[in-house]
């Protein structure tokens, strides 16, 4: 518990101090899918960490790696074990903004908009530039987006022995549902 604290405190210090507009999950989900030869490999994280900050248009994501369930419970311990080493790489993170944020106007409709930031998977990052929705439903911004991943960007080793029954490229889905704080 010690450990969501903080790394929920280090997320709010990355944000100004005077930002007042700020809206929060711990409950955010993200889950990924990739269509493999032998088996189809799929996993859904429900405790993604999000702060937006409504003044400036900020994003900040945390995803605990080990936090993804699969159906497959020895899937489950490679991914952890043998490729994600999730206790080396404990999170997935993103910082960045939201592109063009002073000239949106958030609704009910959702609405396209375009995320820049950097994401970091493995211990690697990289910038990344794609697009998701927004909108804002009885006072919470509800966020969604689906992009995809190519796994050797982040130098996650796949083992020869199995290579040629993972994707190489692995797609990402997000749903997020943020209160003010």
């Amino acid at each position: 518990m010690k450990n969501i604290k903080f790394h929920i405190l280090i997320i709010f210090l990355t944000f100004p101090v005077f930002a007042k507009d700020i809206y929060f999950t711990r409950s955010g989900t993200i889950s990924f899918f990739s269509s493999a030869p032998i088996e189809d490999i799929e996993a859904v994280n429900k405790q993604v960490t999000c702060v937006l900050d409504m003044g400036t248009g900020e994003v900040a994501f945390r995803v605990p790696i080990s936090g993804f369930i699969f159906k497959n419970r020895l899937m489950q311990e490679h991914f952890n074990e043998n490729y994600m080493e999730s206790e080396k790489y404990p999170h997935a993170s993103f910082k960045g903004n939201i592109d063009a944020w002073d000239s949106i106007k958030i609704s009910d409709d959702p609405q396209q908009v375009t995320l820049t930031g950097m994401m970091n998977i493995h211990g690697v990052s990289h910038e990344i530039k794609d697009t998701g929705k927004i909108s804002k439903i009885d006072g919470q911004v509800r966020g969604s987006a689906k992009f995809n991943i190519i796994v050797a960007d982040y130098e996650i080793k796949i083992p020869k022995i199995v290579r040629d029954n993972i994707a190489k490229i692995v797609g990402v889905t997000v749903n997020l549902n943020l209160k003010k704080k």
